[in-house]
């Protein structure tokens, strides 16, 4: 495991090549996210739910778009 360093100083562990955690939360609800957008002036984070409604409007903009919402799939 290795660890990185958030916008916000804290100290996340990385698991199986995920980059978010559950530290990491949704700008619009305070959720988890599962979306990271990257844009030219910082960082948007996303849960799946709002990830879907703003993505048409902002992936076109985005530096990144990451997704790890399948994570979400993953112990059903």
């Amino acid at each position: 495991m290795s660890q990185i360093t958030t916008e916000n100083s804290a100290i996340d562990e990385v698991v199986g090549g995920y980059q978010l955690s559950a530290l990491d939360r949704c700008d619009s609800c305070g959720a988890q996210a599962y979306v990271r957008a990257t844009l030219a002036s910082g960082e948007l984070f996303f849960c799946a739910h709002h990830a879907k409604e703003v993505r048409a409007k902002i992936e076109p903009i985005a530096l990144e778009w990451l997704d790890e919402s399948s994570r979400l799939l993953e112990n059903a």
